[in-house]
């Protein structure tokens, strides 16, 4: 089986991915490889809310009206509006300081589009994984661990995924960072939290919300929306984790 993996370092960690076939070789896989990292790129140029001229910076500060943007762009903002309403607003970009930010929807959605990279030059195998945040395409299932929050080599909970995408949020990578879009402060519902299912920027999605809600968020699973997604979460202060 030919393999090709990459690593680029942008949206302010690094993207790992990997593409094999048994029906193509390193030279064909490598054609999609090299359109991925394109892509990774456009949307850092694209989402980011870190640079002042990109498409997300411009819609904070009003230089440019959603109406204006192009049809990538009012897609996340759609499909974030979509997550809000799924959440009960605990996943909220709109109730952000300095404005709109998607951040915690476009890394699994941009996964999931590099996995739809793969998919059209006949790709049957891959991972991406973009800081945490995993799409799985398999013809086979693979064993995906979630880590402890404060001892990254500890796995505390494994799932056996073929074709989906797994995100996590919480103090492991950044500290204290998500704050409660009902109150404005931090949030203090749960100290690390994994979700997964299908769809990858839903699943980035939920996994704040769950941040947010701890053990409350357990109802937003009772949604017929919701039916193919499950999650593993520590509450804050708890010694034991709640799976759904």
């Amino acid at each position: 089986m030919a393999s090709v993996f990459r690593e680029v370092d942008t949206w302010g960690t690094v993207v790992h991915y990997e593409g094999s076939s048994e029906e193509l070789s390193e030279t064909e896989i490598t054609v999609a490889v090299n359109e991925i990292e394109d892509f990774l790129w456009h949307v850092d140029e694209t989402f980011s809310t870190y640079k002042p001229d990109s498409i997300i910076s411009q819609l904070r500060d009003g230089r440019i009206a959603i109406a204006d943007c192009s049809d990538e762009v009012r897609g996340v903002w759609n499909a974030t509006a979509f997550a809000r309403d799924l959440t009960f607003g605990l996943f909220d970009p709109w109730c952000v300081e300095g404005g709109y930010d998607p951040s915690g929807y476009v890394k699994g959605w941009a996964a999931d589009r590099a996995a739809d990279i793969f998919a059209k030059y006949g790709v049957t195998e891959c991972v991406i994984n973009a800081g945490g945040d995993l799409t799985v395409r398999s013809q086979t299932p693979k064993v995906v661990g979630v880590s402890h929050p404060y001892n990254r080599g500890e796995i505390v909970h494994s799932i056996n995924m073929a074709n989906g995408s797994l995100a996590m949020s919480g103090v492991t990578e950044r500290g204290a960072h998500i704050r409660d879009p009902y109150t404005g402060l931090i949030a203090i519902g749960a100290t690390v939290a994994a979700a997964w299912g299908p769809d990858g920027g839903i699943a980035d999605a939920l996994a704040t919300a769950l941040v947010v809600s701890g053990q409350e968020g357990a109802k937003l699973f009772s949604q017929p929306e919701l039916k193919e997604y499950h999650c593993y979460v520590i509450d804050r202060g708890a010694e034991q984790a709640w799976l759904m």
